[in-house]
């Protein structure tokens, strides 16, 4: 059998199919998926847009945390995609974080809201430079200090 599409007898197989591995999906572009973009050991696998921003806010938060937790005591951070806003809301803007002060033995808990932020941002750095404000401006909170005193890095333009 020299021709894929031959039947045993020598006939063209009446269905056009070939036998055997497939070279092309359905529509002739190509397979997808891991055939394109093959596993290259010890690099990474492409992360989605909020991998990135979670990496970012847990690089940016462990910081801070870090240089103030004999002030802040137990802190809870997190990442939502978006508030819960009610249907009553009365402001034109987003809300970028949420902070809620702990009492007792419940933790403080601050929320960073992914979706508003990447909104505002045009640059992996604006991201950032975002990132960076909302946090250093909810521990500033937090601490009841000026944010300028939480992080030299803080841009009170931005």
């Amino acid at each position: 059998m020299d021709d894929a599409t031959s039947t045993p007898g020598g006939l063209p197989d009446p269905s056009g199919r070939r036998s055997g591995p497939r070279v092309r999906d359905r529509r002739g572009r190509g397979m997808r998926g891991p055939g394109v973009f093959p596993r290259v050991p010890g690099r990474p696998e492409l992360r989605t847009a909020r991998e990135r921003f979670d990496q970012l806010a847990l690089g940016i938060v462990t910081e801070i945390d870090s240089r103030w937790q004999d002030r802040l005591g137990l802190v809870e951070y997190a990442v939502e995609d978006a508030p819960q806003i009610p249907d009553d809301w009365d402001s034109q803007t987003v809300p970028l974080a949420s902070l809620v002060r702990g009492s007792g033995a419940t933790p403080s808990r601050l929320v960073i809201f992914r979706r508003p932020i990447e909104h505002r941002c045009e640059s992996r750095a604006d991201l950032e430079a975002m990132v960076l404000t909302v946090v250093v401006e909810q521990v500033a909170e937090l601490l009841g200090i000026d944010a300028a005193e939480v992080d030299p890095r803080y841009d009170s333009d931005g």
